[in-house]
């Protein structure tokens, strides 16, 4: 059985939507930044080049045109009982520094003890990329992914954490490649429960494996 879940006490949770400038407009700006680099944005390899980084920041950005709690809207109660936890690790995730605008790319683990309704895994794997499709911190990241999940399934415990590496940090500034930040946020009997959180913890660490 399917549920839809009432989201009018959620509405107006993240970015307020503001107006987009005109493509040609950005396209301009492109150039401009083209031209401030020292180069000539006419040039054979740079000509197509504001028209190019307009689509790319489509994509990279698309997240803002995706409403993250009517994404987990609909929602399973035929699930036989069960009330372990469900877990979605490495699910590679990339995203943008809202500092620097570089990517920031690395992977989320995701779980949650379902009350009285599941979703689609997919929808979860959705969720991460749509909130890592906006300008962030990965702080900010990981206690939205979580708190979504939270307030739209309304589970007994939540935990998200991410791990990723900060291009801003390794191809600029102090220059420290191989450094990964690691961040969670962990609600509800995740928080309490200190054999839960080892448990979910620890599969994190564990081998992957190979089913079929």
């Amino acid at each position: 059985m399917t549920m839809a879940v009432d989201t009018t006490a959620l509405a107006g949770k993240g970015p307020k939507r503001r107006k987009r400038p005109a493509r040609a407009d950005v396209e301009a700006a492109v150039r401009l930044l083209i031209e401030w680099a020292g180069d000539d944005p006419d040039r054979e390899g740079l000509a197509g080049t504001p028209a190019r980084v307009v689509r790319a920041y489509e994509e990279f950005f698309e997240g803002y045109d995706v409403d993250p709690v009517e994404l987990l809207s609909r929602t399973f109660e035929e699930t036989d009982g069960y009330d372990d936890m469900i877990v979605l690790r490495n699910m590679r995730l990339e995203s943008h520094c809202e500092h620097h605008i570089v990517p920031i790319i690395g992977k989320a683990h995701v779980a949650y003890l379902p009350q009285t309704r599941v979703v689609g895994i997919s929808k979860l794997a959705r969720l991460v990329e749509v909130f890592a499709k906006r300008l962030q911190i990965q702080e900010t990241l990981t206690s939205q992914i979580a708190d979504t999940i939270q307030e739209v399934l309304k589970p007994r415990g939540v935990a998200v954490v991410i791990e990723a590496a900060h291009m801003c940090m390794t191809t600029r500034g102090i220059r420290k490649p191989g450094v990964t930040m690691v961040t969670r946020r962990l609600l509800g009997e995740f928080r309490t429960d200190a054999e839960l959180r080892r448990d979910f913890l620890s599969s994190l660490s564990a081998p992957n494996e190979r089913f079929g």
